[in-house]
């Protein structure tokens, strides 16, 4: 080496120049390693890189004996999956002086799938109150299932109420469905009620249809519409059915006069919450919560939770724009339950058709 080149004799940028490319040998190796040689020309990896898993086609008859376990009927959404709702009729509940029904939003509920490795999952949102949380957390823990969300569906309320959502995947339906039901119980879930009234809805729900461009549905003294995201949305390789775990869903509890209580909430991906965000407080729609309901779910959902008390079609009329900030498609009622009629297998003395809330979000 020549006394030109040699490190003593070298200047600052020299040295600083033979630093860098003494780095770049040291790390290029450890990098290719990592198969991260070119971070910026490699795609993000998912989860759903791999064999995507799809939910088959079932029928109610096929879920008689998760029935008989639950010691309740449920009913079919769009062929893929099995919705029980287990209604909170036994709290009565006060929030901003309204009396909120369990259709409005004191309805538990959950869901099994059937996939195509013959497995089944279960997805459920459970209402508890404050004093039994805890001991509800200690249940899904201890029988196997995975706690995703905690969180609010209503501002303030007397007594002080949550919902839980949870998750679990086996291959046997009924020691799911004996799990579940001991967690339901855990969280002070009353038997089935009876049936509501059917009585017809103080409310404009062809206003309210117009207004949202959806068409609804009257059932446990509310009205309902609900939107389902377009894309598909996977967790653990497990393509999800349309419309569970990814609802948006408002929920019109009629107060009198035409005027309702809404309650329900938006499914946004990321990049679409500030617009919804801000599209419902131009309608002058309180917000709850923001928050995730799942862990691993893709593309990632964000929901919003919403209240407001006013004349029911201009409260459809909000919506509307922030309804149109995500990309969701209205969910038709032909989709939304079996239309053939099927003979309900015999659940116990509890069972019978039950009037419930949306199905699992």
């Amino acid at each position: 080496m020549s006394a030109c080149e040699s490190p003593e004799h070298e200047g600052p940028g020299a040295a600083l120049r033979r630093r860098k490319l003494l780095a770049m040998a040291v790390l290029t190796p450890a990098v290719a390693r990592l198969g991260v040689a070119d971070a910026r020309a490699e795609p993000a990896r998912t989860q759903s890189t791999g064999h995507l898993i799809s939910p088959v086609p079932t029928t109610r008859s096929g879920w008689a004996e998760v029935t008989r376990t639950l010691g309740r009927s449920g009913n079919m959404i769009r062929g893929l999956f099995y919705h029980t709702p287990f209604p909170r009729w036994d709290l009565r509940v006060v929030s901003r002086g309204i009396t909120v029904t369990p259709g409005l939003a004191l309805g538990s509920h959950a869901s099994f799938v059937r996939y195509g490795d013959g497995s089944v999952m279960v997805m459920g949102d459970l209402v508890v109150t404050e004093r039994q949380l805890q001991t509800l957390t200690d249940a899904v823990q201890s029988h196997g299932f995975v706690q995703t969300a905690i969180h609010k569906h209503l501002l303030e309320q007397t007594p002080a109420v949550w919902w839980t959502h949870i998750h679990a995947h086996g291959h046997d339906p009924v020691d799911l469905a004996r799990r579940l039901r001991a967690v339901m119980e855990a969280a002070g879930t009353p038997p089935p009620s009876e049936p509501a009234s059917r009585g017809r809805l103080d409310l404009d729900t062809a206003g309210i249809d117009a207004a949202l461009g959806a068409s609804g549905t009257a059932g446990a003294g509310v009205y309902t519409c609900t939107f389902i995201r377009r894309e598909t949305v996977v967790d653990d390789n497990r393509a999800l059915p349309p419309g569970l775990g990814a609802t948006t869903a408002f929920n019109f509890q009629p107060i009198g006069g035409g005027r309702a209580a809404l309650n329900g909430d938006f499914v946004m991906i990321a990049s679409e919450v500030q617009d919804a965000i801000g599209a419902l407080r131009r309608g002058s729609v309180e917000l709850v919560e923001l928050h995730n309901h799942g862990l691993t779910e893709e593309p990632r959902l964000f929901f919003t939770h919403i209240w407001a008390v006013g004349d029911a079609v201009a409260l459809a009329r909000a919506l509307r724009p922030a309804v149109a900030a995500t990309n969701v498609v209205a969910s038709s009622n032909s989709a939304e339950r079996d239309a053939e009629p099927e003979s309900e297998p015999e659940a116990g003395p509890e069972s019978g058709p039950k009037p419930g809330p949306r199905p699992s979000r």
